[in-house]
C-alpha cells in the first residue's frame, strides 16, 4: 500500500483466522469471498462454478449444504477441484439441520474449510443451544473455523422480543430500528461467547451481521467492531441486481472499510437470468482496489469524453486494452509478477491527455476533434514517441505489451547472454 494513504487506511488488527490456508483478519489483506448458486448435489455444475469463481479471484467460495445429497457431494467437489489444481477453500453454509448433516457425513465435515452457522435458524427453543453446540463441537473435532453469520431476515425472534420488551419497560428510549440493530449485534456476540465457552478458540471464529439497508449495515458493523476484536466478514445481504446492487454494496462496504473494519468481503449481487456469477468477484476486487487496500489488475484510466472528443477511438482503445487485461490476467499473474500494479492511460484530447499520460506508467493522448492527427505516448513520465496514421490504436497496444514484458517479465534481470 502506498505510504501516502497508510494513515487513511490504517486498519485495526483483529484476531487472525486460518481458513484452509487463507488468512482472515490480523494484519492480513481483506480477502474476497463469493458463493455458488448451483445445486451442490450436482457435482459437475458446482465444480465448474467454484472453478470459475476461483479463477476470477475469489479466495474463498461458499456452497450450500442443505440435505444429505449435498453433504455427500462435498468431498467429491473438493477432490475434483484439487485434480484441477485448485486449492480454493470451500465453506459449508448450514441452516436448520447442519448439526445432523455434519454428524451423518464425516467426510463432508472433514472436506470443508469452514462452517457457516446462522444463530437465527440453527435450532429453535430448547434445541437451539444444543444444536449450535453440536456444530461447534464438530468444528473443534476437525479443527475448522466457524463463521457465525447473523442475518436480519432470520434474526433470533426470542432475543429480539426480549430486547423489545426491555426497551418498552424503560419507556422506549430506542426506536424499533435501533432495537433491531442491537439484537443483531447481540446475537453475533452471544453466539461467539457460547462457542468459546464450548471450547472453540477465538482464532477459529469469524462474525458477520448482514442486513439489506446501507445505513443499517454501517451502524451494525460499527457497533460490532467496538465490542469485539474477532475477525469480521462484510456483506450487504440481498443487495439487488445490476447497478443498484453494486452501488449499494460499494457505498456500505466502502464506509465500513474506511473505518478500518472488516477482514473479508462478499458482494451479494443478484445475477441476471443466466448471468455470470463471477461479476460479484470482480466488483469486490474493484472496490478494494479503488480504495487503495489491494491491487488485483492493472488500472486503465480513460477520460469520459466531451465535445472535444467526438471520435470514438479512445473509447474503443480503452475498451480493447481492458478486455486484453481481463483475458490475459490468469497467465500474466504467473508470467509477469507485479503486473497488477500497472497503470495505463488512454486519453481523448490535449486538455488533460498529456498530463494524465505522464502520471501513468504508459499513456497515450489521442487527437481530439480538430486536433492534428498525432498521438504522443508517455512512458514512466517521459514522452517517448508520437504515433500517427491509421494504426495508432494497434501501435499503442504493441507498446503496452512491450512495456509489460520489459518491466515485469521474469527474464528482465538476466544478463545479455541469458538464453
Amino acid at each position: 500500500m502506498n505510504s501516502y494513504y497508510s494513515h487513511v487506511f490504517a486498519r485495526r488488527p483483529s484476531v487472525g483466522v486460518n481458513v484452509g490456508g487463507v488468512m482472515i483478519g490480523g494484519d492480513h489483506p481483506v480477502a474476497v469471498q463469493s458463493m455458488t448458486n448451483t445445486d451442490t448435489a450436482d457435482v459437475d455444475a458446482t465444480v465448474a462454478q467454484v472453478a470459475a469463481l476461483s479463477k476470477a479471484g475469489s479466495e474463498i467460495v461458499r456452497i450450500t449444504v442443505d440435505r444429505d445429497e449435498s453433504a455427500a457431494a462435498v468431498p467429491k467437489i473438493r477432490d475434483r477441484l484439487k485434480r484441477l489444481g485448485l486449492d480454493v477453500p470451500i465453506v459449508g453454509d448450514f441452516h436448520y439441520i447442519g448439526h445432523k448433516l455434519l454428524a451423518d457425513h464425516p467426510a463432508c465435515a472433514e472436506a470443508l474449510a469452514k462452517y457457516r452457522i446462522n444463530p437465527g435458524n440453527v435450532g429453535f427453543k430448547d434445541k437451539k443451544d444444543k444444536q449450535f453446540a453440536q456444530i461447534v463441537e464438530t468444528a473443534i473435532r476437525y479443527d475448522k473455523p466457524v463463521r457465525i453469520g447473523v442475518n436480519w431476515g432470520s434474526l433470533d425472534q426470542v432475543l429480539l422480543t426480549r430486547l423489545m420488551d426491555e426497551n418498552h419497560d424503560k419507556g422506549g428510549p430506542l426506536g424499533t430500528q435501533e432495537v433491531m440493530q442491537e439484537a443483531i449485534v447481540q446475537s453475533a456476540l452471544l453466539s461467539a461467547d457460547l462457542a468459546e465457552e464450548i471450547g472453540l478458540g477465538r482464532d477459529k471464529i469469524i462474525l458477520s451481521a448482514k442486513v439489506s439497508q446501507v445505513q443499517d449495515l454501517i451502524a451494525v458493523y460499527t457497533e460490532l467492531a467496538k465490542r469485539s476484536d474477532r475477525a469480521l466478514h462484510l456483506g450487504l445481504t440481498e443487495a439487488g441486481m445490476g447497478s443498484k446492487g453494486i452501488v449499494a454494496s460499494s457505498a456500505a462496504l466502502g464506509i465500513i472499510l474506511q473505518q478500518g473494519i472488516g477482514d473479508t468481503i462478499r458482494i451479494s449481487l443478484t445475477p441476471e437470468p443466466g448471468g455470470d456469477r463471477t461479476r460479484e468477484v470482480q466488483v469486490a476486487q474493484e472496490l478494494l482496489q479503488v480504495m487503495g487496500f489491494r491491487q488485483f489488475v492493472p488500472v486503465v484510466a480513460a477520460c469520459p469524453g466531451c465535445g472535444r472528443t467526438t471520435s470514438t477511438v479512445f473509447q474503443e482503445l480503452a475498451q480493447k486494452i481492458e478486455g486484453d487485461i481481463k483475458r490475459n490476467m490468469p497467465v500474466w499473474r504467473e508470467k509477469y509478477p507485479g503486473v497488477e500494479t500497472l497503470n495505463v492511460a488512454v486519453m481523448g484530447c490535449i486538455v488533460n491527455g498529456p498530463g494524465e499520460s505522464k502520471h501513468a506508467d504508459i499513456g497515450i493522448s489521442l487527437p481530439g476533434t480538430g486536433e492534428s492527427p498525432a498521438a504522443p505516448v508517455f512512458v514512466d513520465g517521459r514522452k517517448v514517441k508520437t504515433l500517427r496514421g491509421s494504426n495508432i490504436a494497434a501501435d499503442f497496444e504493441v507498446m503496452v505489451n512491450d512495456y509489460i514484458e520489459n518491466r515485469f517479465g521474469q527474464d528482465r534481470h538476466k544478463g545479455p547472454d541469458a538464453a
